[in-house]
């Protein structure tokens, strides 16, 4: 019985070493939503820079995308001027404008140009905290049925758009016209 003991710390090493290289292992940029598969969350707030508030029927029935970005956010800043791309050809963006001042977005999209359709204030975060966000930026497509069908969590750029955003954006656009 005394032997045994010698390999409790061998034991627990190995243990710890699996946990660790499976650690390791995993994508940290990669955080499943709970919403996948599931519809936009109901809202109703106010339109950025305009005296209306948009609902979630409003901002549905096409294929696009919901991007979750503050003036206050680096990386938003970084990812901007290829969403501006995005939107130049076509690629309808829906903003929500995530715990900012209104004013500074404004100016924001006043210098840097305005890649939305509309960007939709969450000023408290409510709708942020009903799509699960973690923080801007963040990256929704939803489909013509306004289902969440995913999520991106950082920087859209080139490689993510053609490797991954761009094939299930043409494919729930084709899915939409066959039907």
């Amino acid at each position: 019985m005394s032997r045994l003991k010698l390999f409790v710390p061998l034991f627990l090493f190995v243990v710890l070493a699996g946990f660790l290289i499976r650690g390791l292992q995993l994508d940290p940029r990669e955080m499943p939503s709970a919403l996948i598969d599931q519809p936009l969350p109901e809202f109703q707030l106010p339109v950025l820079g305009k005296n209306s508030l948009v609902q979630r029927m409003d901002v549905v029935g096409e294929v696009s995308f919901f991007n979750v970005w503050a003036t206050w956010c680096i990386s938003c800043r970084v990812e901007h001027p290829y969403l501006q791309m995005l939107a130049d050809r076509g690629i309808p963006i829906y903003g929500v404008n995530y715990k900012d001042e209104s004013a500074a977005a404004m100016q924001w999209l006043d210098q840097l140009g305005d890649p939305y359709r509309l960007s939709i204030e969450d000023v408290e975060g409510t709708l942020g905290l009903d799509l699960g966000v973690f923080g801007a930026p963040e990256t929704y497509l939803v489909d013509a049925q306004g289902i969440i069908r995913y999520r991106h969590v950082g920087v859209v750029n080139e490689r993510i758009w053609r490797g991954i955003l761009q094939p299930l954006y043409q494919e729930l656009l084709n899915e939409a016209a066959s039907q």
